[in-house]
Order: C-alpha cells, then structure tokens, then sequence
C-alpha cells in the first residue's frame, strides 16, 4: 500500500465502517420472538411437564399459563405490578409521563404468552405438574409502597410441601425475596423472559446477564443460545432487552443459576433453591442512578456491547454534566466540545498534514510516474519528498483511528440509555430517544458534512474512493433520518465543531505559506 495513500483509505474505511453499523442497526435489527414456537414447545397434553433433561437437578419445562386472575396488586407512583395464582409478577406497568405509549397508557414491560418473573419450577416432575395446578393465596389483596416498603406473602399448599414466597416490595421496583418450603427440596425460581417493551428496529443486546463469581459479566444473547449453561456463586442475573430489566441479586453469598435454552434459541434464567432463599430482585428501567442507589455492582447490567470498556465512562461523564446543567441536549453538545478540545491536537496536526499532501500532489504524482516500475525507489522518493517538506503521510491517520471507537462508544451510550427517554432539549425536540420529528437535526447534520467536506483538502487520485466519499453526506442524512435525536445532536454539534477548526487551520496554513514566500523573497534578494 503507498503511504501517502493510507490516510484515504482509513478515512473510506470510517465511512463505511459507520454506514454498515448504523445501517445494520437499523435495517437488521434483532428479530422478534415467535410467541407460537415457544407454546408449542412447553405446552403437552394434560398440561404434563416435560422433563428437560434426565437430571433431576435442572428445572422442569411448564405449560406456559398466561391471563391468570389476580390474587394482588402492588401500586406505586412509577409503577402497578400484579401478582397471579401461580404466585408470579403477571405484569409489571410503568407510570411515569415518559414511558407511557403513544395512546396514552402505561407501558407493560412483560409478554403475556411468556415466562413469568417469580415462576417456581421443581425438579421433581410430579411436584412440578401439582404445583401448575393448585393456586397461590395472597394476605393481601392490595398493597400500596408510595410512603414505604410494603410486604405481601404468598402460599401454596401442595400434597406434600407448602410454599411460602415473602415479596416486600419498594418504590423504586427493587424488592426482596424470601421463599421457604415446608420440607428440603429442589426447586429454581426464575427472573422470567426478558422485557418486550422494546419495539424499536434498532440493533441492540437482549437476552440473560449474568455477573459471575470472578465479576466478569457473561451474556447470552437472544437466537444465539447453543445449550444449558450453569453459574456457581454468581452475584447478578438478568433478563433485559434494551431499556428494561428484571434481575436477581445476592453480593453477599452468591447465587447459583440454570439458564435454559428456549425456543428460538433464547435463554431462561433460573435460580436454584433447596427449602430457603432470600435474594434481592429489581424489575423496571435500567436507569443508572435507580440501580447505582440500590447497588452500585448493579451499574454492572447497563450493558452497551462490545464498546462497553469505553461507553461506561462516557455515559459517567454525560451524566455527571447532565447534573450541572440540567439537560441531556445541552449535557451532550458539553460533551462533544471536551471531546474536540481532548483531539484538538492530533485532529490540528492531521489537519495540517493533508493541506501539505495537498500542495505536495503534483509533485508526488510525478514521482509515481517516474518510478511507475520501480516501487522500492518510489516510495524513497516520497520519504524525501516527505523529509523536505515536514510532511507527515500518517498525520492524517490518528485523528481517525480515534474517531472509530469513541464514534461507536457514543452510539451505544446514547442508543441504550434509558435516561434519554422523554428527555426534551429545545422547542421541537421533546424526545432525545425519538427521532427528530421534522428531520431538522439530520438535515442540518448531512449538510455541515457537506460544508466540511468542500472545505476540507483533499488528495485522490482513485476516483471510486472520491465518488463514495463525495455521497458520505447524503447516505448518512439517510441512515440518520429516523435514528434517535440525541445521537444526530452529537454528530451535527461535532461537525459543527469540526468546520471551525478545519476554518482555523486553513487561514492558519494559508499564513504560514505567506510568510514562507515572504522569507523566501528575502533570500532571494
């Protein structure tokens, strides 16, 4: 490869690198769960339970039981959940403005024809099928967790064990769990299929969590689940889709868990039991202050992908911006001037760079049809070339490498945070999760692409590389369309950013030529 070329050629791959994600984001996104293939599966005659495997440690599959009746409801200013005769959260409904749907109602986080959270299965296959058959009873029937943490407890009576769940439940949708049976026997209680709130068509993580015993964090993604796996002394499991969670937790002693293999290849997560278990649960948002003020170790399932490393620390500082200015708009234009004031630098010495390569072109062009033949004295050639002008053929190439990871580190920060949601910034904006409603942000975003491109030096000399970069606007106005408002906010404020330093750098160069013609007029006399 020449040198003098492989700047333009990381800058080509940029450009498709970032239309291929986004583009695969958006056009294929994670395919929805057929419901039909998941009832068949668990469904038998009579209700019978199948055995999973011949282990009798593993949980038994069950009929899947949904629109039970309810024997209570847990209320809340943020939520209602209900509680059906199987003794399992039925349905979980956020209250708050923000994540209500677009008729007005609140938004249910669970699929009715999948497994619920709280679901007891036993090893034993007679147990299991009585216990899919008798009911739970609740002592209350209502509770209310406004002012406080409120407990219900729940109880089955079988023919030869009585199980007895203890839920106190908090404002916040954290609870604890106590489940005691009347004599020792295995059981698995599970966080129930993840979150189907949702709907979006964007590439994003969803499926089991689990943080392990070494605090390494194992996800099992939904379609991509090849068998049963097993976790000893694990201290968080949780099934999540984008914005949502249902977890378990136990830091202190750790907590043993099954995740099944489910139809379509999606996981099922189960806690194992003998006769007591407490453990610590949340359902609701993965918003970070929720679950940093319950446990911090619980940040641990705000899960942004393979950019995680760097979008953690990212989201820390938005967030921390967002604190002092109160605004996400606002916390995110803050955020990409420090990020343009940390690369200024290399960003100003690339920049220099290619207006030298510029002004070197026709000179090198020679240089390559002199030595057409001879590719070991051309590239000396260029070095000197290079050497005697203070040119730096791989100045240009820093600023970009950069840009890849903290470009996608961001999309996933702002994809995935929950705190965007319903977050306005100014007049039309109401939602940085929404795409912008009259296109405004990625229009003005394509055509400061555009402007920056026109005045940005340029040096190609393959015509295919010029015509794919030329068109980079228009393919990004059109990926970006409908992507959420928050991130085109941050790819219009960097171009924005980006013009003035490209503006700064030109006037700058065109100075400095200036008054090396003058010094070299005074030489000359």
């Amino acid at each position: 490869m020449e040198q003098q070329d492989l700047h333009k050629r990381l800058l080509i791959a940029l450009v498709l690198s970032i239309l291929v994600f986004v583009g695969y984001s958006y056009i294929f996104s994670t395919p929805k769960i057929s419901n039909n293939t998941k009832i068949e599966q668990n469904q038998t005659s009579n209700n019978q339970a199948p055995i999973i495997n011949a282990n009798n440690n593993a949980p038994q599959a069950s009929p899947v039981i949904s629109n039970e009746s309810t024997i209570a409801t847990i209320k809340s200013k943020k939520f209602i959940a209900t509680i059906d005769k199987f003794g399992r959260i039925s349905q979980f409904n956020l209250l708050e403005p923000k994540y209500k749907t677009e008729d007005g109602k609140p938004l249910a986080l669970l699929d009715q024809k999948q497994v619920k959270p709280l679901e007891i299965r036993f090893s034993d296959t007679a147990v299991n099928d009585e216990a899919f058959k008798t009911a739970y009873s609740s002592d209350k029937t209502e509770v209310d967790v406004d002012g406080n943490a409120q407990s219900i407890t729940l109880t089955q009576k079988l023919s030869h064990v009585t199980v007895i769940k203890t839920i106190t439940f908090k404002p916040s949708g954290e609870y604890t769990l106590k489940v005691s049976t009347s004599i020792p026997i295995q059981y698995f209680i599970t966080t129930g299929y993840r979150p189907v709130a949702d709907t979006s068509n964007y590439m994003v993580v969803k499926g089991v969590l689990v943080k392990e015993a070494d605090d390494t964090i194992k996800i099992l993604e939904d379609g991509d689940v090849s068998s049963s796996e097993e976790f000893k002394k694990a201290s968080i499991v949780s099934a999540f889709d984008r914005y949502y969670a249902s977890l378990f937790f136990d830091m202190k002693n750790g907590i043993n868990i099954s995740v099944l293999k489910e139809g379509d290849d999606n996981p099922l997560a189960f806690v194992s039991g003998t006769q007591n278990l407490e453990l610590g649960g949340y359902i609701g948002p993965k918003e970070y202050k929720t679950l940093n003020s319950i446990s911090p170790a619980l940040t641990d399932v705000i899960e942004y992908g393979w950019f995680t490393w760097l979008a953690r620390p990212f989201f820390y500082l938005i967030q921390n911006i967002y604190d002092f200015v109160g605004n996400w708009g606002w916390a995110i234009v803050i955020f990409t001037i420090f990020i343009k004031i940390l690369l200024f630098w290399p960003t100003y010495r690339g920049m220099l760079s290619m207006q030298k390569l510029k002004d070197l072109a026709p000179k090198m062009k020679d240089i390559k049809e002199k030595y057409a033949g001879d590719p070991a004295k051309m590239n000396m050639h260029m070095m000197e070339l290079y050497k005697k002008h203070g040119a730096n053929p791989f100045g240009g190439c820093l600023p970009i490498l950069l840009q890849i990871p903290i470009f996608f580190a961001l999309y996933r920060v702002l994809l995935n945070a929950d705190e965007l949601q319903g977050a306005p910034w100014i007049l039309w904006i109401n939602d940085l999760a929404k795409m912008d409603p009259y296109f405004v942000l990625p229009i003005l975003m394509g055509a400061t692409m555009w402007y920056q491109q026109k005045i940005t030096p340029s040096n190609f000399t393959d015509p295919l590389q010029e015509k794919i970069f030329k068109f980079f606007p228009v393919l990004m106005t059109v990926f970006f369309i409908t992507f959420p408002a928050g991130l085109v906010l941050y790819w219009l404020t960097n171009n924005i950013l980006s013009i003035g330093q490209q503006i700064f750098v030109n006037r700058a160069y065109e100075k400095h030529k200036l008054q090396e013609i003058e010094a070299h007029h005074k030489k000359s006399k």
